[in-house]
């Protein structure tokens, strides 16, 4: 069965008019779901909040300490450059992370699998111990930390197909055998960050700017597929940016639905060999809102099979 995990809380994130993460984006996704009957095959669940302990096992505490000290209980804050918190914002972050960990418990237990968790503010860019590219806690390493320590997994990869580098996560799990991240991204481009040397757990794969479709295939059959394979990981996670869409004004590169259904199949087919189907997909970016919609789509019927 094939679960969501979402939460109202994350539509009350409010990072103002201009900014391009808007609770539009869920919405979008939301009614898309039902428009292709998806929806009504889906297994639902409501995200619990993350705990601070599951939180920091990826971040240092007085990171923590600082980002719950500076929740507003009226207007903005400004965090970063580009990272707002509102009044909602503290609980919306809490509810993502914590979707991550009930999903990674939900695939364990053999309840549901593979899991999508439609949630904002995105993650994947915020460090050990500072926010930034509207990121405040890191979703995607927060479920990976969980299935090594709650589940005692040995091996987890973690694919980033963001048209951002991946910053954060590769940050934290750098040094860690354990994971295994592959990540591809638009090269030169925000965070300026990422690097063509492959080293033991990271496999970065940069684009250039109006990379195509076929460019962006064979860079991850020549690189990602043949690296998982050799890891054979015991749980797969996925951070689902779909800014890297032809409509999506953030990036330059060309990508569209096709290509992430493609993608999504690759990565199953990686789960079936090596970690009996295990599969935690979280959102990241995108931020058109038809060709996000459209997008998470592919992606859930490339599950489904």
């Amino acid at each position: 069965m094939l679960g969501y995990i979402s939460h109202p809380d994350c539509l009350l994130h409010d990072a103002g008019p201009w900014h391009p993460d808007t609770p539009a984006r869920l919405g979008a996704i939301g009614n898309q779901l039902i428009m292709s009957g998806l929806d009504f095959v889906l297994s639902h669940y409501d995200a619990p909040l993350a705990t601070r302990d599951q939180l920091a096992r990826v971040h240092d505490a007085a990171y923590l300490d600082r980002i719950f000290a500076a929740a507003p209980k009226d207007g903005p804050v400004e965090i970063d450059g580009d990272t707002v918190m509102s009044p909602g914002t503290l609980n919306a972050a809490l509810r993502e992370a914590g979707a991550g960990v009930m999903g990674v418990d939900l695939i364990m237990q053999a309840q549901a699998n593979p899991v999508f968790c439609a949630v904002r503010p995105p993650g994947h860019h915020a460090t050990r111990d500072r926010a930034m590219g509207f990121c405040l806690f890191n979703n995607i390493a927060v479920a990976a930390a969980h299935a090594t320590a709650a589940h005692g997994l040995d091996r987890v990869a973690i694919v980033d197909f963001d048209v951002h580098h991946g910053n954060g996560t590769e940050e934290i799990f750098k040094s860690d055998p354990r994971v295994l991240f592959c990540s591809s991204f638009q090269h030169p481009f925000y965070p300026f960050t990422g690097h063509e040397k492959h080293t033991a757990n990271l496999i970065d794969v940069p684009l250039p700017a109006t990379a195509t479709a076929a460019q962006f295939r064979a860079l991850i059959t020549e690189n990602w597929l043949p690296a998982l394979d050799r890891f054979r990981p015991q749980f797969l996670f996925i951070s689902a940016g779909f800014d890297a869409h032809v409509l999506d004004d953030m990036s330059s590169l060309c990508l569209t639905e096709a290509d992430y259904g493609w993608l999504t199949e690759q990565l199953m087919g990686v789960a079936d060999r090596h970690c009996d189907g295990r599969i935690l997909s979280m959102l990241e970016g995108g931020y058109e809102p038809g060709a996000l919609s459209r997008s998470v789509v592919a992606h859930l019927k490339a599950f489904l099979g």
